[in-house]
């Protein structure tokens, strides 16, 4: 395989085939205002976006400014619980540290009248049941454990609606 030759003291030794090593990642995030708002707002259950301007597209988490045109979104958006599922991912491979039974599925979800999905994770369906255009409702966590986090929302279920047409969520796919 190799023109390399090797010392006589590594020659009966075993190929390394992977090596572990520690590693870990620390730091500090402080979320802007746009950010600290929608925050606050869904440890009251609400979800909320905001408007640009400019292409009146609603951005949900908000950002503070349209990635689009570029100008501050300030118009508050207030969210229903509902949505489409857009796309959506059948997660098989474990991993340390997760809670969740393989497997489970992670999707994309347009909440309605917003423009930009968020990800989350969709549960009370089997995994292969479903599918991009299923409605949903998002499940929140009990009132003593809900905060400035979207776990909580511990995940969204099928709410029954029929099927959302393409046309609604085409450009979120």
């Amino acid at each position: 395989m190799s023109d390399i030759t090797l010392p006589p003291r590594l020659r009966d030794l075993e190929p390394v085939r992977s090596i572990r090593t520690p590693a870990s990642l620390h730091y500090n995030y402080t979320a802007g205002a746009a950010t600290s708002r929608f925050l606050r707002a869904v440890a009251e259950k609400r979800l909320v976006g905001q408007r640009c301007p400019v292409c009146q597209k609603v951005y949900v988490p908000p950002r503070g400014s349209c990635p689009t045109d570029g100008v501050p979104t300030e118009e508050e958006v207030e969210l229903g619980h509902t949505g489409t599922v857009t796309s959506f991912c059948i997660v098989n491979v474990p991993f340390m540290s997760n809670l969740m039974e393989i497997p489970y599925v992670s999707a994309l979800i347009l909440l309605d009248h917003s423009d930009l999905p968020i990800m989350h994770l969709i549960q009370e369906v089997p995994y292969d049941q479903v599918h991009m255009g299923m409605r949903v409702e998002a499940v929140w966590v009990p009132d003593d454990e809900i905060g400035p986090t979207l776990e909580s929302i511990r995940y969204f279920r099928p709410n029954g609606e029929p099927d959302a047409p393409f046309e609604t969520y085409k450009d979120n796919v």
